[in-house]
């Protein structure tokens, strides 16, 4: 059964996100108001919280962005630790200041289930995210992630393997285990 996500749902997820954010900066609980109609807020499921701030101009720098692939909690609960965890614990950055928060932007990636991906050839890319296990290691890129790069499936194919830490092409070792999967995104 796919996740329908009203528009009032993501409203107050983004709302959530923020204020998770706001109070881990102020040191506080966060302050939540009611919640909105719909089931999906309940819904156990998979999400990425991304963080951007503006640099010189329009152009979007990432600031943060961490996820999980499937969870057994609520999403309106993970949605609110992944905003946390993508403000204070991604390791690629020091942890958000009060100063960066205010032009911050935030984007979440509510993921589908996994899919075992037979046929490389059968990705589409900017609708579907990859996730590669081989060797112990795993990479995963967004859905996004190869439509804002310019990157054809050759090149989608190509960075999943530099993500998880493996040689190129590693993706068709038959040891390997390529999912894909689907993500609705919204800001």
């Amino acid at each position: 059964m796919e996740l329908i996500i009203t528009p009032e749902e993501k409203h107050y997820l983004l709302e959530n996100a923020r204020e998770t954010i706001a109070a881990g900066l102020e040191a506080r609980e966060g302050t939540y108001g009611p919640l909105p109609q719909g089931r999906a807020l309940e819904a156990p499921c998979g999400a990425f919280v991304s963080l951007y701030s503006r640099t010189g101009g329009e152009e979007k720098q990432l600031r943060g962005c961490i996820g999980t692939l499937a969870s057994t909690k609520a999403l309106l609960s993970t949605v609110r630790l992944m905003a946390y965890e993508a403000a204070f614990r991604d390791p690629r950055f020091p942890p958000l200041t009060k100063e960066e928060f205010p032009g911050l932007m935030l984007e979440i990636s509510v993921l589908s289930p996994m899919s075992p991906c037979g046929d490389p050839r059968h990705i589409i890319v900017g609708v579907h995210g990859l996730y590669l296990v081989s060797r112990s290691r795993s990479g995963v890129l967004l859905p996004q992630v190869p439509v804002e790069q310019g990157w054809d499936l050759e090149e989608y194919l190509h960075y999943i393997c530099l993500k998880a830490g493996l040689p190129q092409g590693a993706y068709a070792d038959p040891e390997a285990k390529l999912y894909t999967f689907t993500a609705e995104v919204f800001a």
